[in-house]
């Protein structure tokens, strides 16, 4: 089930009104919008790492391995030896980023990497901080 993150007891911040985007930052959301837009997946995200080198990855939905298009940035980030996350930005028809993505963001990424979700037109919606 997916749930928008925000409580305190998770330590994630939620901003109602997205902030102007940096290059960098439009860069993952287009990205990411590239990724969904080439597969019949529910979702497509992008993740920055701190070299600057980004990951994207759509949904994955096969019967026997299920992962999330964020979860699966983060993995193909990890395998490929980064070391930390700046960001990422996910495009999704949710109503949020689950809390489970937020935790594999913050595995790698630690406390404060912004989140980006957009819309399928690439409008940011929402900013979560891990």
């Amino acid at each position: 089930m997916k749930t928008p993150r925000g409580s305190a007891g998770y330590g994630a911040r939620v901003s109602e009104q997205p902030r102007d985007l940096e290059p960098e930052d439009r860069k993952i959301v287009q990205l990411a919008r590239a990724t969904r837009a080439r597969s019949p997946a529910a979702e497509g995200a992008a993740v920055r790492d701190r070299d600057g080198r980004t990951y994207t990855a759509a949904t994955v939905a096969l019967p026997s391995l299920q992962l999330s298009a964020l979860a699966l940035a983060v993995a193909m980030a990890a395998s490929s030896g980064a070391r930390g996350l700046e960001a990422a930005a996910v495009v999704t028809d949710s109503d949020g980023v689950a809390d489970r993505d937020l935790d594999v963001l913050r595995d790698l990424g630690g406390a404060g990497v912004p989140v980006l979700r957009a819309d399928m037109s690439g409008t940011v919606v929402e900013h979560v901080t891990t």
